[in-house]
C-alpha cells in the first residue's frame, strides 16, 4: 500500500517501517530476519548525505514516525506531536504532517492534564490550517466540527459534517467521527446509522465497535432508575436485558482487537457488568487494569476513581474504595481524575466525622490527602488529631516523617 500510495518517495517513507520490523525480528529472537532488515535499511540510508547508518532525520522519517506512536498507545502521544513538528520544520505545507500534528494536538486536548488541554484552541487552529491547504479535506472538517462543538458553535460544525459526509460517505475516518459528533448532539439514531454503514466495510474496528456500545449505553440511562426493569412480566426487562447484552458484545469485540490499549472500553465494560450485577466479572477487569505499567497517569488516575466507586457503590467496602481512591491521589499528575479522587476522599472523611466527630481514621484520611497535595503543615495537624485513638503508631511515624521534611525545606539555602 505504502508502495502505490507513494512510489515516488516509498525508500523515504518505508524507513520507520523497516526498522519496526528489525525491532519486532530482533526480540523474537529470529535475528537473521531482523539482520535483513538492518541490511536494507543500510542500503537505503546511503541515499541521504546526513544519514547514519540505519536512520536518515528526514521530513518523511519523523512523519511516519508520528503515525506510528499515534496509532500505538496513549503515553506516546507527545512524542508523536514533537515528531509532526520536525517534519514541518522542513515541509510545511505538507498536507499529511499537518493532519498528523492536529491529530496529536486533538489528542492530548482531551487529556484533562496537559498542556494542550490548559491551552485549548490549538487543535482548532491547526485542523483550520488543514483546511487551507485542502479545503476538501472531510477527515479535518469533521475534526473541526467535533472542536467547535465543544464549544457550542454548533451551526458551521453541522455544515461541516454535512459537508465531509456528502463528499467522502464511506470513508471510515469521517463515518466514525461524523458519528461521535451526532452522539454528542444526542442525535443516536443518525450515530447509529453512521456506525452501522461503518461496520459493514470495518467489522473489527475497536473504535466502531465502542461508539456502537456507547449508543446503546446511553439508551440504558432512563432504565437505570425504573423499577420495571427487575420484573420479568414488564416490557423494560427486556429491554433492559437487550441492551446490556448489545453494549457487552460491542464493547468486548472492541476489546478484542486491541485487549492492550483499549482502557477506556475497559472501564466502559466494567460498568456494563456493575450495572447487571455481575460484580465478579467487573472485579476481573479493575484487577486487570490497576496492574497496567507504563499508561498515561490520567488513565491509571482514571481507573483507581472508577475502582474506588465501584467499591464504594457496588461492594459497599468503603476501606477498600479508599485504597483505590488514595493510589489516584498518589500519582502527582493534576487531573480532573485526580481532582475526582480527592472529592470522594473529602467526602467520605466528613460522613465519618459526622458519625463520630473524634474518627481518628477520617483524620488520619485527612492527613494523607492533605501529604500528597504537598500541604504538610496541614497533614501534620490532622495526623495529630488522629493520635487521640491509642496504638496507632502508624500516625506518630507519619508526623516524624513529616516534620523531618518540613525541617529540612526549611534549612535549605535561599
Amino acid at each position: 500500500i505504502l508502495r502505490e500510495n507513494h512510489e515516488d518517495k516509498f525508500d523515504k517513507r518505508i524507513i520507520i517501517t523497516y526498522g519496526n520490523y528489525a525491532w519486532v525480528y530482533y526480540h523474537m529472537g529470529q535475528l537473521t530476519e531482523a539482520q535483513s532488515y538492518l541490511d536494507r535499511l543500510e542500503t537505503i540510508c546511503k541515499q541521504f548525505p546526513d544519514a547514519s547508518r540505519y536512520t536518515a532525520m528526514i521530513p518523511e522519517v519523523y512523519g511516519e514516525k508520528g503515525w506510528s506512536l499515534l496509532s500505538s498507545a496513549a503515553q506516546y502521544y507527545e512524542e508523536a506531536k514533537e515528531c509532526f513538528q520536525k517534519a514541518l520544520e522542513e515541509d510545511p505545507d505538507n498536507v499529511e504532517w499537518n493532519v498528523g500534528y492536529a491529530t496529536a494536538l486533538s489528542r492530548l486536548e482531551g487529556f484533562s492534564g496537559t498542556q494542550e488541554n490548559r491551552s485549548h484552541g490549538e487543535a482548532e487552529k491547526q485542523w483550520r490550517c488543514v483546511l487551507e491547504l485542502d479545503p476538501h479535506h472531510s477527515e479535518a472538517k469533521v475534526q473541526l466540527a467535533l472542536k467547535l462543538q465543544q464549544r457550542n458553535q454548533t451551526e458551521e460544525a453541522l455544515i461541516l459534517v454535512e459537508q465531509a459526509l456528502d463528499h467522502t460517505p464511506a470513508d471510515p475516518y469521517v463515518l466514525r467521527n461524523a458519528a461521535r459528533f451526532y452522539r454528542y448532539l444526542r442525535d443516536l439514531k443518525k450515530a447509529e446509522e453512521l456506525l452501522d454503514r461503518g461496520l459493514e466495510d470495518n467489522q473489527h474496528s475497536t473504535f466502531l465497535h465502542h461508539q456502537r456500545g456507547q449508543c446503546y449505553r446511553i439508551k440504558l440511562d432512563p432504565l437505570i432508575t425504573n423499577p420495571g426493569r427487575n420484573h420479568p412480566q414488564n416490557p423494560d426487562f427486556q429491554l433492559w436485558n437487550d441492551l446490556i447484552n448489545k453494549c457487552k458484545f460491542h464493547f468486548q469485540k472492541a476489546i478484542e482487537n486491541r485487549p492492550l490499549t483499549s482502557i477506556k472500553v475497559h472501564l466502559d465494560l466494567a460498568e456494563i457488568f456493575a450495572l447487571n450485577k455481575e460484580y465478579d466479572e467487573a472485579k476481573k477487569i479493575y484487577n486487570h487494569l490497576l496492574t497496567l505499567q507504563g499508561i498515561r497517569p490520567e488513565d491509571k488516575q482514571k481507573i483507581c476513581f472508577q475502582a474506588g466507586s465501584f467499591e464504594q457503590k457496588y461492594m459497599k467496602s468503603e476501606s477498600n474504595a479508599i485504597t483505590h481512591f488514595l493510589e489516584g491521589m498518589k500519582v502527582n499528575y493534576d487531573s480532573i481524575q485526580r481532582r475526582r479522587c480527592r472529592e470522594k476522599l473529602k467526602m467520605i472523611a466528613a460522613r465519618q466525622l459526622r458519625r463520630n466527630p473524634g474518627e481518628s481514621k477520617a483524620y488520619a484520611l485527612l492527613g494523607s490527602m492533605h501529604q500528597l497535595d504537598g500541604e504538610k503543615c496541614e497533614a501534620i495537624k490532622c495526623f495529630e488529631e488522629a493520635l487521640f485513638d491509642p496504638g496507632n503508631e502508624e500516625y506518630l511515624s507519619a508526623i516524624f516523617e513529616l516534620r523531618l521534611s518540613t525541617d529540612a525545606d526549611n534549612d535549605f539555602p535561599n
